[in-house]
């Protein structure tokens, strides 16, 4: 939580958060208590004003998520088996084969939800955790922003596991045709949920400290 007191200058010099005004907000439901208080008086969660290991957690989990996101990009993501032939597709190779097939709005959505959503979470994560390291006191408002961004597109990470998962269970005619997903689609769930548990372990309250002695 925070106060903000911006005069006719519009800048944050007269910022005032709530671990100065001697305040503490349950990260669970939002109720606010007294500063040493130890559990919230609505949802009896554990206050913490700030999370001391959040910087090492999230880069754990954020290395995790990198490390998992290579194999899902090289190795089959779909296994396609018919009467007559085995293909197997990996993520972008799925893409470029349904902009083949003239679904070009369909590919799209797969590639910016398989590659550039990941990625950019990727590098916005980095940056926030590189920022607070650094105790840089530079655009806290972005920056904040942009914490709930990642926080927002993470649940749409997994849109090729659910297609895959999809196609999995409608496509199943025994020996005339069969689709399974591959090793790429159990490597890009855990990058997702790496990904998803290295956002959540960042204490986004920590942006607003830097400017701080």
């Amino acid at each position: 939580m925070q106060v903000f007191d911006l005069g006719s200058t519009g800048t944050t010099a007269g910022l005032i958060t709530a671990r100065n005004a001697g305040l503490v907000a349950c990260q669970r439901c939002g109720q606010v208590h007294a500063i040493g208080t130890a559990y919230c008086k609505r949802c009896e969660g554990r206050l913490q004003s700030r999370d001391t290991q959040s910087l090492q957690k999230v880069w754990a989990w954020l290395i995790a998520g990198i490390i998992a996101y290579f194999p899902a990009n090289i190795y089959p993501m779909l296994l396609t088996n018919t009467l007559v032939e085995h293909s197997e597709s990996t993520i972008i190779g799925g893409a470029v084969d349904l902009m083949h097939h003239g679904a070009i709005g369909i590919a799209l959505i797969v590639l910016f939800a398989s590659v550039v959503i990941p990625i950019g979470k990727f590098g916005a994560i980095i940056y926030l955790a590189l920022s607070v390291q650094s105790k840089s006191a530079r655009n806290p408002h972005e920056r904040h922003k942009a914490y709930e961004l990642v926080e927002f597109i993470g649940r749409w990470s997994m849109i090729d596991v659910f297609v895959v998962a999809i196609l999995s269970a409608m496509v199943q005619l025994n020996t005339v045709a069969t689709i399974n997903p591959g090793i790429a689609a159990l490597s890009f769930a855990l990058s997702v949920i790496f990904t998803m548990l290295s956002a959540q372990s960042f204490d986004s309250r920590l942006i607003w400290d830097a400017d701080k002695p």
